[in-house]
C-alpha cells in the first residue's frame, strides 16, 4: 500500500507541474513598443509601401511574370504618365523594354531595342544604362545564325558588346559582356576560316591567304587559330609549287621566288608553335618544318602558360553538342575560350588585292636580285624632227599666219614640212621634190559662151503627125480632194440622210 500511494502522489505532482507550464505558455506576451517612423518615406527600401506608384509598379511586374506583356506595358505607361517624378520612373522605363524583350519575335525585339536606346539617351549616367546596353547586345545575340548563314546579327552583336565594354567599364556586367563578345567572335572567325579553306581547296591561294590572315590578326582567341595558320603556310607552299611548275621562268628567278614563298610558309608554321604551343595541331606544324628542312623554334614559358589556360577554359565538344548543333537554330559556341581579353578594336581585314601586290613585289625582288642598280637617264629635249617624248610634255604649236601677199582663194597656205628641213643642213629627213613650194596665183575663169536660140521668132514648133482623132487626156480623180460643191450621192449612199 505504501508503494502504491507513493506512485499516485508522484503522478499527481507531475500533472500539476505540466498544467502550470501549459497555462503559462497560453498567456500572451505583452506587445513590443513600435518605433514611430514613416514607412512610406522610401518606397524603394520598403516593399510594404502602399504608395500608388509602387502599387502600379508591382502590378506590372506581376503581369510580366504571368506573360501578360500588353497589360504590363499599359500599367507601366500609366505610371510614367501619372507620376513623372516617381522614384520608379527609371525602372519603369527599363521595364517597358523588358516586356518587349521577353515577348520575343522580330518586331518585338526591334521595339525593345528602341526602348533601351531611349533609356540610355535619357539616363546615360544611371547604373541601369549599362544593363540597357547589355540587353541591346543580347537582342542580336539571340538572333545570330550559324557561321555559314547570314552574319549581320553577329556583326551587330559584336558592335553592341564593344560599345557596352567601352562606355561602361566600371559596370558589374563587364565579365558577362566579355564572354558574350568571345562567343560572337568565335562565330565570325569560324565563318572566315571556312571561306578561306574553301578558297584553298580551289587553289585560289591569294583569296585564301587574305581570309585566313584576317582571322589570325583580328581574332587571336579563336579556337582554331592554329588551323588558320596552317592554312596560310599551306597556301604559300602552294604558291611555291606553282612557281616551280611555271614555264618560261629563268632558273635563278624560279629558285629565288620559290625560296621567298617557302620563307613565308615557314613563318606561319613557326607562329603555330610559338603562339599556340598547346594547340592540337602543333605536331602538324612541326612535321611541315621538318619536311622543309627548317629549324623548329622553341616556345617561351609565358606562351606555354597562356596557351594552356586557353585550352583548359574551352569545353570539350561532345556528341550531344554535335547533335544539337544540327537541330538548333543558332550557332554552337561550346569551344569558345573563357579567358583572355577579346578584341575591342575595329576588325582589320586583309584584302586579296593587298596579297596580289605583295606577290608582285616578291617577283620583282626575285628578278632584280643581283643586278646592279641602273641610273635613271635625264630626259633630253625633243629635237626639231623627233616625235614628242612621253616623259616630257610637248610644246604648244606655233600659230601659223597667211602670207602677206595672199593667194586669192580664201585659204591660208602653210609651208610643207620639208621647207624647214631645206634650210637645216643637219636635218635627218630631206625634202623630196621641188624646193619651190609656193603655189601660183589663181587664174581668172574663162567667160561662158552666149546662149543661141535656134528657133526663129514668128515660127511655130513642128507638130507630130497623128492618125486622125485627138486623144483626150485622162480625167483626174478628184474624189479624194476637198471641194465646196455638193456632190451627188450614188448607190446606197442615197439612203444616208447626212
Amino acid at each position: 500500500m505504501n508503494r502504491l500511494s507513493k506512485k499516485f502522489a508522484v503522478a499527481a505532482l507531475a500533472v500539476l507541474v505540466l498544467g502550470g507550464i501549459s497555462a503559462q505558455a497560453r498567456e500572451k506576451k505583452p506587445p513590443k513598443h513600435k518605433k514611430n517612423q514613416d514607412l512610406s518615406a522610401n518606397p524603394l527600401a520598403n516593399v510594404n509601401s502602399k504608395q500608388p506608384d509602387k502599387v502600379l509598379f508591382d502590378k506590372a511586374m506581376v503581369s510580366m511574370k504571368k506573360g501578360r506583356f500588353d497589360v504590363a506595358r499599359l500599367t507601366l505607361q500609366t505610371l510614367l504618365n501619372t507620376y513623372p517624378d516617381s522614384e520608379y520612373r527609371m525602372r519603369a522605363k527599363l521595364a517597358v523594354g523588358d516586356t518587349w524583350f521577353k515577348e520575343g519575335g522580330a518586331a518585338a525585339l526591334t521595339q525593345a531595342e528602341a526602348e533601351y536606346k531611349d533609356f540610355i539617351t535619357f539616363f546615360p549616367q544611371a547604373p541601369e544604362a549599362a544593363e540597357a546596353q547589355m540587353k541591346v547586345g543580347d537582342i542580336y545575340y539571340q538572333q545570330m545564325e550559324k557561321p555559314d548563314r547570314d552574319y549581320t546579327n553577329a556583326q551587330r552583336a559584336e558592335e553592341e558588346y564593344r560599345n557596352m565594354i567601352n562606355q561602361f567599364p566600371d559596370s558589374s556586367l563587364i565579365p558577362r559582356a566579355k564572354q558574350r563578345l568571345r562567343d560572337v567572335q568565335e562565330v565570325l572567325a569560324e565563318r572566315e576560316t571556312q571561306i578561306g579553306l574553301y578558297y584553298q581547296s580551289r587553289e585560289n591561294f591569294v583569296a585564301a591567304i587574305a581570309r585566313l590572315e584576317t582571322v589570325v590578326d583580328t581574332y587571336p582567341l579563336y579556337s582554331k587559330s592554329d588551323m588558320a595558320l596552317l592554312g596560310i603556310g599551306d597556301a604559300y607552299a602552294g604558291e611555291a609549287h606553282s612557281v616551280e611548275m611555271a614555264p618560261g621562268l629563268p632558273g635563278a628567278v624560279r629558285e629565288r621566288l620559290r625560296s621567298l614563298y617557302n620563307d613565308r610558309a615557314a613563318a606561319a608554321y613557326n607562329k603555330v608553335i610559338t603562339r599556340y604551343p598547346m594547340a592540337p595541331r602543333v605536331e602538324d606544324a612541326r612535321d611541315r618544318l621538318v619536311a622543309m628542312n627548317r629549324p623548329i623554334p622553341e616556345p617561351t614559358q609565358a606562351a606555354i602558360a597562356e596557351s594552356d589556360a586557353e585550352e583548359r577554359s574551352r569545353q570539350p565538344l561532345r556528341f550531344t553538342d554535335r547533335t544539337l548543333g544540327l537541330i538548333q537554330h543558332g550557332p554552337s559556341v561550346v569551344e569558345a575560350v573563357h579567358v583572355g581579353e577579346p578584341s575591342l578594336g575595329d576588325p582589320k581585314r586583309t584584302l586579296a588585292p593587298d596579297i596580289t601586290k605583295q606577290n608582285i613585289a616578291l617577283f620583282q625582288s626575285a628578278v632584280n636580285e643581283g643586278r646592279p642598280a641602273q641610273p635613271v637617264a635625264a630626259a633630253k629635249p625633243t629635237g626639231a624632227n623627233e616625235p614628242p617624248r612621253s616623259d616630257q610634255p610637248s610644246e604648244a604649236p606655233v600659230q601659223m599666219q597667211a602670207p602677206a601677199g595672199g593667194t586669192g582663194v580664201g585659204v591660208s597656205i602653210v609651208s610643207a614640212p620639208g621647207a624647214a628641213a631645206a634650210t637645216d643642213p643637219n636635218a635627218v629627213v630631206k625634202p623630196v621634190g621641188p624646193t619651190n613650194t609656193t603655189l601660183p596665183t589663181a587664174e581668172k575663169p574663162a567667160e561662158a559662151p552666149d546662149q543661141v536660140n535656134e528657133i526663129k521668132p514668128g515660127s511655130a514648133p513642128a507638130q507630130v503627125a497623128t492618125t486622125g482623132k485627138k486623144k483626150k487626156a485622162p480625167k483626174a480623180d478628184l474624189s479624194d480632194e476637198s471641194s465646196s460643191k455638193k456632190k451627188k450621192k450614188k448607190g446606197l449612199g442615197k439612203l444616208n440622210p447626212f
